[in-house]
């Protein structure tokens, strides 16, 4: 009897195994951006299951630092929509600001926090910005990458209280 239960409890776990399978990987590229997958050999967009990867774009278009910032944040939004996502399942972000020191790290990322809180009204995702000397973009001020989970801006949430001035 042990042995028939040693085997069915087997059996169950292989087939259960069989019916979990990892989920599709895709690559894909709004328009514009194929050459970044057939030429440069990177994903701009991955997408497996729900979660959703966007690789750096580089702020690298317009005559103004800001202008530059605004359209990288909305070349961000189209890589989204390539999956059927939106800035609001946007969960994590990773900037990158060209800067010497840490005065201009600061003065770089004052017109990036005004563009980001244009695209972000609430429900804030998790952010991480990093100093360094050089983007593989020349004359670009900043690169952004983000993590999505799809769907998840429908239904987010926050319970963090408004701090009281001293």
């Amino acid at each position: 009897m042990r042995r028939l239960c040693l085997s069915l409890l087997l059996i169950c776990a292989a087939t259960s195994s069989q019916a979990q399978q990892a989920p599709v990987r895709e690559h894909l590229a709004p328009a514009g951006w194929e050459d970044s997958y057939h030429g440069l050999h990177y994903s701009p967009v991955v997408r497996i299951g729900d979660r959703v990867i966007i690789s750096g774009i580089p702020a690298a278009e317009g005559d103004t630092e800001e202008a530059k910032i605004r359209w990288a944040f909305e070349q961000m939004k189209a890589h989204l929509a390539t999956v059927g996502a939106t800035m609001a399942d946007v969960v994590e972000l990773q900037s990158f600001h060209v800067a010497r020191d840490h005065d201009e790290f600061r003065r770089r990322i004052e017109p990036v926090l005004k563009v980001h809180r244009e695209f972000f009204k609430d429900h804030y995702p998790a952010w991480t910005a990093v100093g360094t000397t050089a983007l593989y973009s020349k004359d670009a001020p900043m690169e952004i990458r983000a993590e999505a989970i799809i769907g998840s801006g429908a239904k987010a949430k926050a319970d963090i209280p408004v701090p009281t001035a001293p």
